[in-house]
């Protein structure tokens, strides 16, 4: 049966019910984002207090106990900030629906729950931040706080610093508004031009849309600061933890109050893979009465003799492929020259 909240649910004291959205818990807990959160709801994955609810508009409360996929939601943690050198290639998701590489994949093992603080396209690098707090993660994301994201650009054609200038005020394209945009032109080389951009909204591929406006086509984008974090000399693929003292500094009162992060709490050593929901899950049909997690148990494959051995050594084989696939690398994109 799946739980819809009740219009002004009152609680023993006759109060109307009081904490926070079960979407914005659920993406502090840093299992994923809220969107995430509430299509895992859509999809009855998600309890609360043993029963399946339909629609994220709930509030919970710390007394509420929360699964995903029977799963409880970890406890807690202390706010941690990473700094990620995105390569291109990698689609900035859990899980690709056209099989692409994903970041969330490409990261290293020890690695806790994480999720990123906006996105990069697949043919975009540079500096992505990870963070396992999804209030953190929702707060850096927003005009609103004011910080300044700065590109490095190539891109083929011609345009003038004059042109450029024009960004400051803002513009609108198609019928989209974006915001003020500093913009220097730094170098021309060949039929290419080198440009520096710093935006505060970073909506949905801004860079490449605005300069597609001026008559220009990026052919490489790369991130090189958000905020008060630096990509500086930060290797391609390799992540790099903000350490705590430091993130509570550069965070300042506000934003960590806005945030309600925590600089206290226990370090979470888990694995992402640990606790993650799986992102192929379907939910599986009830099979005389029974539950939709006992129902997947039931189909799950067994280990029977031959079979059994059977499937490990397919799996073995297909993992040595796969390991020697990895090993074959591919074409690197080399640093702008100064």
């Amino acid at each position: 049966m799946l739980l819809m909240p009740e219009k002004g649910k009152q609680d023993k004291s006759g109060d109307a019910k009081q904490g926070e959205r079960i979407a914005k818990v659920i993406a502090r807990a840093g299992l994923g984002s809220r969107r995430e959160a509430e299509a895992w709801i859509a999809a009855g994955r998600v309890a609360v207090n043993g029963q399946a609810i339909a629609s994220p508009a709930l509030n919970v409360g710390p007394r509420d106990r929360i699964t995903v996929d029977g799963t409880p939601l970890p406890g807690r943690g202390r706010t941690r900030l990473f700094l990620y050198h995105k390569p291109r290639g990698l689609v900035t998701t859990h899980a690709d629906p056209q099989g692409r590489d994903t970041l969330f994949r490409a990261l290293p093992k020890h690695m806790p729950r994480v999720i990123s603080v906006g996105r990069l396209d697949i043919n975009t690098e540079g500096l992505l931040l990870l963070t396992n707090d999804g209030g953190l993660a929702r707060v850096l994301e927003l005009p609103a706080t004011g910080w300044l994201r700065t590109y490095r650009v190539r891109a083929l054609g011609r345009v003038t610093q004059e042109a450029l200038d024009g960004l400051k005020t803002g513009v609108s394209i198609a019928g989209v508004r974006y915001g003020p945009i500093e913009a220097t032109l730094d170098r021309e080389q060949g039929a290419n031009v080198w440009l520096t951009f710093a935006i505060k909204e970073g909506k949905n591929r801004e860079v490449r849309k605005v300069l597609e406006h001026l008559g220009l086509k990026v052919n490489r984008l790369i991130r090189l600061s958000y905020g008060p974090f630096e990509l500086g000399e930060l290797k391609e693929g390799t992540v790099e933890e903000v350490e705590t003292p430091e993130l509570r500094k550069t965070l300042g009162p506000t934003i960590a109050k806005t945030a309600n992060a925590d600089f206290e709490g226990p370090l979470e050593d888990e694995p992402a893979s640990a606790r993650r929901p799986d992102p192929r899950w379907k939910p599986a049909a009830k099979e005389d009465g029974r539950s939709s997690s006992e129902a997947r148990r039931s189909h799950a494959p067994q280990d029977d003799g031959a079979k059994g051995e059977r499937e490990r050594a397919t799996k073995k084989k297909f993992n040595a492929r796969k390991r020697r696939a990895d090993r074959s690398g591919g074409p690197r994109p080399s640093r702008p020259r100064s």
